[in-house]
């Protein structure tokens, strides 16, 4: 089973919100998912990135994988080196 930390897209039309889920792989972007760890709101201005970084390591000790855009919103946090 890929595990996977990505965005899932919420919020009304043209404007987006996202919750950082960890989620399998083969399931659709806004479906299943197994834990929401954050939440990201690109429309503040600066954008508001708030995840649970302890969360985010153990699951990255467990073996899942950061998406290139949480895996760049991690490391601009100070989350990931």
């Amino acid at each position: 089973m890929a595990v996977k930390i990505r965005l899932k897209r919420v919020g009304k039309k043209k404007q987006p919100y996202y919750r950082v889920v960890v989620a399998d792989a083969r399931f659709p972007r806004d479906g299943r998912f197994i834990e929401e760890i954050g939440t990201y709101n690109p429309h503040t201005d600066p954008s508001t990135f708030k995840v649970d970084g302890d969360k985010v390591k153990d699951w990255i000790a467990k073996g899942a994988q950061p998406t290139d855009t949480v895996k760049k919103l991690l490391k601009y946090n100070g989350i990931l080196e």
